[in-house]
C-alpha cells in the first residue's frame, strides 16, 4: 500500500515538474516579448513623442523593459527550482510571482481608471499640449540645430497621417513660414509625399483630419492604455495558475531530512 501511495505521489510530482516547467517557458517568453515591446517603443516612437512636454509615455516604455527584464529572471528561477526540486528556491519563486501578480493588478487597475478620468479631463490637458507642439513645430521646424524636431515632425505627419498640432493652418504662422518659401506646409503633410508637394493645401493633397496631430497622438495613448490594462489584469489571472502550480509541486515534494 506504501508503495503505491510513494508511486502515486512519484507520478504526481512528475507530471507537476512538467506543467510548471512548461508555465515557466512560456512566462519566460511573455517577459521577453513585453521587454521587446518596450525596446520598441523607445526605439520606433520616441521621435515624435519627444515633442511633447510630458514623458510619461517614455516612462512606461522604461517600466515595460524593467517589469519584462523581472519577468523574464523570474522564469529562470521557477525553471531551476523546479529542475532541482528545491523547495527554497520554489518559496522564493511564489514570492516573486505574487509580487508581479500585485503589480500587474494595480497596474492595470490604475490603467483602466485613469482611461476612465480622461475624457473630463482630456480637454484640459490637450489646452496645454497643442501649444506646446504647435510651438515646437512652427518655430523649429527647419531651423539649423534642429533637424531632430524636423525629423520627429515629418515622422509624426506620415505615421499618423495628420498635419499640424491642431490642422494644418498651424503652418501659417512661427519661424518656419519665413523660410518656406512659397510651401504653405511641409512635404511631410502630402498624402503622396514628393519634393515641393506642399505647395498646396488642399485636403485632396494633404492629411486634414479632425483635431490633428494632437488628436491622433490623445487617441493613440488612449487605446494603448485600454491594452496595457487589459493585458496587465489577464496575465496577472494567468499567473494564478503558475501559483497553483508552485503551492502543489511544494507540497508534493517530500521534506528534506536534514
Amino acid at each position: 500500500m506504501g508503495a503505491e501511495e510513494e508511486k502515486t505521489n512519484t507520478c504526481g510530482t512528475i507530471c507537476l515538474k512538467y506543467l510548471l516547467f512548461t508555465f515557466n517557458f512560456i512566462f519566460w517568453l511573455a517577459g521577453g516579448a513585453v521587454a521587446a515591446v518596450g525596446v520598441w517603443t523607445l526605439v520606433d516612437k520616441s521621435e515624435y513623442i519627444s515633442l511633447l512636454a510630458s514623458s510619461a509615455y517614455s516612462a512606461s516604455a522604461y517600466v515595460l523593459i524593467l517589469a519584462g527584464v523581472v519577468v523574464v529572471a523570474t522564469g529562470v528561477l521557477g525553471c531551476c527550482a523546479t529542475i532541482k526540486e528545491h523547495r527554497g528556491f520554489l518559496i522564493v519563486y511564489f514570492v516573486l510571482l505574487l509580487c508581479i501578480f500585485l503589480l500587474e493588478i494595480t497596474a492595470g487597475v490604475l490603467a483602466y481608471v485613469y482611461y476612465q478620468e480622461c475624457f473630463p479631463l482630456c480637454y484640459q490637458l490637450s489646452d496645454e499640449l497643442r501649444v506646446n507642439l504647435k510651438d515646437t513645430m512652427v518655430n523649429k521646424y527647419n531651423q539649423t540645430g534642429q533637424e531632430h524636431v524636423t525629423d520627429a515632425v515629418d515622422k509624426l505627419h506620415q505615421d499618423l497621417k495628420c498635419c499640424g498640432s491642431i490642422n494644418y493652418t498651424d503652418w501659417r504662422d512661427g519661424a518656419w513660414k519665413k523660410l518656406a518659401g512659397d510651401r504653405v506646409v511641409p512635404d511631410s503633410c502630402c498624402k503622396t509625399r514628393s519634393n515641393r508637394c506642399g505647395l498646396r493645401d488642399h485636403p485632396s493633397n494633404i492629411y486634414n483630419v479632425e483635431g490633428g496631430c494632437i488628436g491622433k497622438l490623445e487617441e493613440f495613448l488612449l487605446q494603448h492604455l485600454q491594452i496595457l490594462g487589459g493585458v496587465g489584469i489577464g496575465l496577472a489571472f494567468i499567473q494564478l495558475v503558475g501559483m497553483i502550480f508552485t503551492c502543489c509541486l511544494y507540497q508534493s515534494l517530500k521534506e528534506d531530512p536534514y
